[in-house]
């Protein structure tokens, strides 16, 4: 953007101002630390010019909004034309519990629903199950049958409204109960729209909840992704997610690259099924986590665009602009959240909301300031979704299409963010002989995604203690007093409520239906179908979560990590 002769000039400069300016200035009050960095440790400089990105060509590498490389945008008016979705997580206890807080959040002005399950759910384990004991309802809506699907969506208009499901092993039982509600009340396949996380390599790699093996794992996956394409065309049926590897320590380089490489291989697997890129790549979506440095997180973001248009291009031969244009949902982070002074997260929280905007994110979720305690509380809930409308409203965030833009700070960032993320998923590629999806399989089966995160992890929480990375209320700024505020309190008779309801669920359903409709599911899981128009009959005759589930477990058997900590 600047030629030679004029780069010369700034370096020549910045050297005048360094010596005439600046080191008297040093001389005489020095800098608060030798060194400045990220919560990544990324050392970031003192200040930046053109000459820091002296080899940025603007059209190739930044562009216009909505058009390659998407490096400013996957949309030419952005929040101009309509605001990100504002979609917080919830759920907790039954179905009823958490149907009457989505209708609240609806009412609060929230534009989108996302749907948090308990353990015995994510694990696909039915709440009867003795492994489901103490955790019925305890971090999430426990979800055994349709029936439970029907009450949580009740009076919901499944065409008129997005919804997110935050669920990963089970995630296709959830989805066909998703669709076979949709069936029965009416509502086209075609008009359903949402999110289904489904996103198993991230759970091998952080998140660790699993039923069977990883290779029948991403079987499941595709199925979803080749089902969804064609029988519900406005749903996004995986969430490519970095938001748990970055709550597992990773650093946000590592959180762009492990995530953009478990994307590729997804697109790898249903290229080889056969599926056509440009088919399917449209409806696949992301998901960011989005810490505290500020500027860190923008470039972040900024770079998977740009990343993952030249190589869904450049690799995958994707010739529809949709197929190359990254959407994601950003989530702010968990692991910022302290139990000390909990009201210092709003704080957090803001912070964080904003870089997923100046970053362009499609949806978000603003952490509640008390869930570093427990479920957040309707007080808090309402807290976070205001400081969302806030942003939208008031701050004049939204009016500008990639206001950050041009920063030089921003771009040497996401110049360096890019290139350091594609050395990773270069390795990864070559640990799978040219195949990031064999190389993703490789990398869980000797350990390489965990030592990884384990290092990042483990050196941000020496820094921590060493003082050297503060946090604001733990390590510096403590108040001895406590100011934890009131927090939900999970109703005693949850899993009581819910108990009887699966009892009664089995006691009206017509057990030879459903052992059939599981002998059919079992017969084309074992013949190599696509088993989601089985999963859908099976849910559509009240079979549970648990026994679906378990089909598969007894075909594949059931996975155990191995692999110790270096």
């Amino acid at each position: 953007m600047y030629d030679e002769e004029d780069l010369e000039s700034i370096r020549e400069a910045t050297e005048e101002w360094e010596r005439e300016t600046l080191e008297p200035a040093l001389d005489a009050h020095g800098e608060r630390s030798e060194r400045f960095a990220t919560v990544s440790n990324l050392e970031v400089d003192r200040l930046y010019t053109p000459a820091d990105v002296a080899d940025l060509d603007y059209l190739e590498d930044l562009g216009f909004p909505g058009e390659k490389p998407y490096t400013r945008g996957p949309y030419p008016t952005m929040y101009r034309g309509r605001t990100w979705t504002m979609r917080q997580f919830a759920g907790f206890g039954t179905a009823e519990e958490t149907n009457e807080r989505f209708h609240y959040l609806i009412d609060e002005g929230q534009t989108g629903l996302s749907t948090a399950f308990d353990m015995p759910s994510l694990m696909g384990l039915d709440s009867d199950d003795p492994m489901s004991e103490g955790e019925i309802g305890r971090e999430g809506v426990a979800v055994d049958t349709l029936r439970d699907m029907e009450i949580l969506f009740d009076g919901i208009d499944l065409a008129e409204i997005s919804t997110s499901f935050t669920i990963n092993p089970s995630a296709p039982v959830i989805y066909a109960m998703y669709v076979a509600l949709a069936d029965q009340r009416g509502v086209p396949r075609e008009n359903l729209r949402g999110t289904l996380q489904n996103d198993m390599f991230k759970e091998f790699i952080a998140q660790k909840e699993w039923v069977i093996p990883p290779e029948p794992s991403l079987d499941l996956v595709t199925d979803v992704v080749e089902f969804s394409t064609e029988e519900t065309p406005k749903f996004h049926p995986i969430s490519v997610s970095g938001y748990h590897i970055r709550e597992a320590g990773s650093t946000a380089v590592q959180e762009l690259a492990f995530t953009l490489a478990d994307g590729f291989a997804y697109v790898e697997d249903a290229m080889e099924r056969g599926l056509d890129v440009d088919a399917f790549a449209p409806r696949l979506s992301f998901f960011f986590n989005c810490h505290n440095s500020f500027f860190e997180e923008i470039a972040k973001y900024r770079a998977a665009r740009r990343i993952y248009a030249r190589v869904m291009d450049d690799w995958y031969g994707a010739e529809r602009d949709e197929s190359k244009r990254l959407k994601f949902h950003t989530q702010t982070a968990g692991q910022s959240l302290t139990a000390q002074q909990p009201l210092n997260n709003v704080v957090r929280v803001t912070i964080q909301a904003l870089a997923g905007v100046l970053g362009g994110t499609q949806s978000l979720h603003t952490n509640s300031f008390d869930e570093a305690l427990a479920l957040p509380s309707e007080k808090a809930v309402r807290v976070a979704l205001r400081t969302q409308q806030i942003i939208a409203e008031e701050s004049g965030a939204a009016d500008i299409v990639d206001p950050m833009g041009g920063s030089f700070a921003v771009e040497a960032l996401t110049d360096e963010t890019e290139q350091r993320a594609m050395r990773y998923i270069e390795e990864i590629r070559e640990m799978g002989d040219g195949s990031v999806r064999d190389g993703i399989l490789k990398g869980i089966e000797d350990g390489y995604f965990l030592r990884e995160i384990q290092d990042a992890s483990y050196e941000y929480q020496e820094r921590v203690e060493h003082g050297e990375e503060v946090v604001v209320g733990v390590n510096e700024y403590t108040l001895t007093e406590d100011t934890s505020p009131d927090t939900l309190q999970i109703d005693e008779t949850t899993a009581e409520r819910q108990l009887a309801r699966l009892e009664d669920v089995k006691a009206d359903r017509d057990d030879a239906a459903v052992e059939d409709a599981l002998e059919n599911l079992r017969e084309a899981s074992e013949r190599g179908e696509n088993t989601m128009p089985y999963i859908v009959d099976a849910v559509k005759a009240y079979a549970t979560m648990g026994e679906i589930m378990q089909v598969f477990e007894a075909q594949h058997g059931a996975y155990s990590e191995e692999i110790g900590l270096a």
